[in-house]
């Protein structure tokens, strides 16, 4: 097994980097334009990146309370497991493998693909005939395998290669994990400053009028928009899942969560606004790639291909980050014999679960041959929020049972916070779906990207009872 002690090989430092560059990707660079459209109103995004923020601070720090009471690698499979069964377990980590590690690495993949192509100017390998080649997932909608597909052969490539320096050894990645997280803090706040500096930029546009008409819209303005903030915010839990592998964890977790969640939250507040300064919310709201425009506005048309290479830079530390740490979860169901054994094999040379790597490099891959950037990030963000409100539950019911020994650390407020975060995540979840399926009935969005992701959750099921066969005297209800 992997270390699980005090003196794990991941220290504070790098697990503060594994933090910052988990969150740190494409979502930054591409949901303010969407946020935009949606809420019309400076002041709702910013009001939306704050109630974001908020409660992804608050289900942070409770559900770092899990990593510190149980510090295993493997993270809420293994919590859910001992909290809930065998069965919730393996739904979380079938999840987790099938849309909400590798769901959210291909969106980001295919986003730094997009990037990267604007500097190298690869052509189309397929004309267009194949472009409009489909495969129908009815009633959820259809998908285009061969659109865009330059791109998704860019992205495959940079997936594959970042799997491949990540089973070299642990360090390694971690090295690379703290190079490219502190070089996306740098020009994050570089980016931050020319925008303010621009002569063009207006105060003014940060207090434009229009809030009423975004409360009248209701759930569909600011669902969506809160649910594309969720979306650039996530990959704290990476944190959990390495829990085992984390120098002293009570401390070392939830200090870094805190600190990680806050960095990245206050570097999105500040560069929104910076946005803002320079393009009215208007403009934000049909920029293709709102980063680029801005910077084009402010310093002229060289600067888009400046910003195409920071997105790269800024893209890869959070491919790397995510693709680090959330192969251990289908390291640890193999482990458990809940899954093919084989995933579970632990390099002995290497120490590293080169195997659950590789299954994770391979998944990325056809989804980013199937899925669009929009289905992706959003139906992995409503899949997440579901196993973020069962890891809340999780610590209310450790919390009650007399039982449970006090942990070395426990959540702020303790069970007040714990049921504010619960609350939230089931309103949360319940306005998402209503959302989604109202806007795919008034053909406002092709498929039920919350559908999707609810249907490969529950195609886990038949597999679940297949290796509960298989694997009986170990995996039982």
């Amino acid at each position: 097994m992997l270390q699980e002690n005090k003196k794990g090989q991941l220290s504070g430092k790098a697990a503060l980097s594994l933090i910052v560059g988990s969150i740190i990707g494409a979502g930054l660079f591409m949901k303010p334009a969407s946020m935009a459209a949606q809420l019309g109103s400076p002041m709702a995004m910013t009001i939306t990146w704050l109630v974001a923020g908020f409660f992804t601070l608050c289900g942070a720090l409770v559900i770092a309370e899990l990593g510190v009471r149980m510090p295993t690698t493997g993270g809420l499979f293994v919590h859910f497991t001992s909290c809930y069964g065998p069965k919730t377990g393996f739904l979380y980590g079938w999840s987790a493998f099938s849309v909400i590690n590798t769901a959210s690495m291909a969106a980001v993949a295919f986003i730094c693909a997009t990037y990267l192509n604007s500097i190298l100017g690869i052509p189309d390998f397929l004309d267009a005939s194949w472009q409009s080649f489909s495969i129908s997932i009815y009633p959820l909608g259809i998908l285009y395998p061969f659109q865009d597909f330059t791109i998704k052969v860019i992205a495959i490539v940079l997936v594959l290669v970042i799997t491949w320096v990540n089973t070299k050894s642990l360090q390694a990645g971690g090295r690379f994990q703290f190079f490219s997280t502190a070089l996306n803090i740098f020009i994050l706040l570089l980016l931050s400053v020319l925008l303010f500096l621009a002569a063009s930029g207006k105060a003014s546009n940060l207090v434009e009028p229009g809030i009423a008409n975004t409360l009248h819209r209701g759930f569909s303005a600011w669902i969506p928009a809160l649910t594309g903030a969720f979306f650039a915010l996530d990959g704290w839990i990476n944190i959990i899942s390495m829990a085992g592998e984390v120098q002293s964890p009570s401390r070392t977790i939830p200090r870094t969560l805190l600190l990680g969640v806050g960095i990245c939250l206050f570097l999105y507040l500040i560069l929104n606004q910076a946005y803002l300064f320079v393009m009215p919310v208007s403009q934000i709201a049909t920029a293709r790639v709102v980063a680029s425009d801005a910077l084009t506005l402010a310093w002229g048309p060289l600067a888009g291909g400046v910003i195409a290479f920071l997105i790269v830079c800024c893209t890869l530390g959070c491919l790397n980050g995510n693709i680090m740490a959330s192969a251990r979860i289908t390291y640890a169901m193999g482990r458990d014999r809940v899954f093919p054994g084989w995933v579970g094999a632990l390099d002995q040379k290497r120490q590293l679960p080169v195997a659950a790597l590789r299954l994770h490099g391979f998944w990325i891959t056809i989804l980013i041959l199937s899925g669009s950037f929009d289905m992706l990030a959003d139906m992995y963000v409503f899949v997440t929020w579901i196993a973020y409100g069962l890891a809340a539950v999780a610590v209310l019911r450790l919390s009650l049972d007399k039982q449970q020994g006090q942990p070395a650390y426990r959540t702020w407020g303790r069970s007040i916070t714990v049921l504010i975060f619960i609350a939230f995540c089931l309103f949360y979840l319940l306005a998402t779906l209503y959302t989604d399926v109202v806007s795919f009935l008034m053909g406002r969005q092709p498929i039920i990207h919350a559908g999707v992701g609810l249907f490969l959750v529950l195609a886990g099921l038949p597999l679940y009872y297949y290796w509960r066969k298989k694997s009986l005297p170990i995996v039982n209800e």
